[in-house]
């Protein structure tokens, strides 16, 4: 079984920035893909990025230039740097493992709020 926790949202001022833990426990970390994703109010989740087992990482449009995802698998952890954050930024993040044999797994989320 796999389990996901994040941590680290809050709320932050325009242009301010927030990391993002996430902490896995169970089978499969070490060659899992792991993902950050958003949803805002009102809105379908969107991937942020993805990083793969040895390290790769890949940004979709809303993750690219502020964020940066990187893991460190001694420690079961993925993190999301979050640099200059707008209110659009705005949602409940959440983590995300794929692995071919157990496929997708989710966190329950955290909450990033970005006003003034």
């Amino acid at each position: 079984q796999v389990q996901l926790v994040e941590s680290g949202g809050g709320l932050v001022q325009p242009g301010g920035s927030l990391r993002l833990s996430c902490a896995a426990s169970g089978v499969g970390f070490t060659n899992a893909r792991m993902g950050w994703y958003r949803q805002a109010p009102g809105k379908q989740r969107e991937l942020i990025a993805t990083i793969t087992s040895g390290g790769t990482a890949d940004y979709a449009n809303s993750g690219e230039g502020r964020f940066t995802i990187s893991r460190d698998n001694a420690k079961y952890m993925v993190y999301l740097q979050m640099d200059n954050l707008k209110p659009e930024d705005t949602a409940v993040y959440y983590c995300n493992l794929w692995h071919r044999s157990l496929g997708n797994s989710w966190g329950q989320g955290t909450l990033v709020t970005v006003s003034s």
